[in-house]
């Protein structure tokens, strides 16, 4: 992000808060033409500052009720390894590297306690993970 500068770093944090915004409202708020707000998305994106946006759904919304995240101790340099069996698991919904006691967080989703139950018994039995500490998330304050 070496091009960066912090018109753009104001339009990048406007896109997060809402990438739905239309131009012309993030051209006023920028104090900024429509045409450089829309130049200057062009560049991020070409430059591949912007690869991409997504939607951000209601807890409650979600299909998978039961959502966790899972602290992980891997042995030795296994990390790679580890990754690799998490990222193809279909209840990981997103993961973390980290420092201090824990080498990986994964963000992790289930529908019932008993499919979590499953969930948690099969990652803990992926080679390469030494430890594992979980907690149940119970409400989301900010979405």
């Amino acid at each position: 992000m070496s091009n960066v500068d912090d018109t753009d770093r104001e339009l990048i944090a406007l896109l997060r808060d809402n990438a739905r915004t239309p131009v012309v409202a993030l051209a006023k708020q920028l104090r900024v033409s429509r045409a450089t707000v829309q130049n200057r998305i062009a560049r991020l994106e070409r430059d591949g500052v912007i690869v991409g946006y997504s939607v951000r759904l209601k807890p409650a919304a979600e299909a998978q009720r039961i959502r966790a995240l899972m602290s992980i101790a891997v042995e030795g340099n296994r990390a790679g390894e580890v990754l690799r069996e998490l990222r193809g698991h279909p209840n990981v919904a997103a993961l973390h590297s980290t420092n201090g006691r824990w080498d990986l967080v994964a963000e992790l989703r289930a529908d019932s306690l008993e499919a979590f139950d499953r969930v948690l018994s099969g990652i803990r039995l992926i080679e390469g993970i030494a430890n594992t500490e979980t907690s149940i998330l119970l409400s989301t304050y900010k979405v």
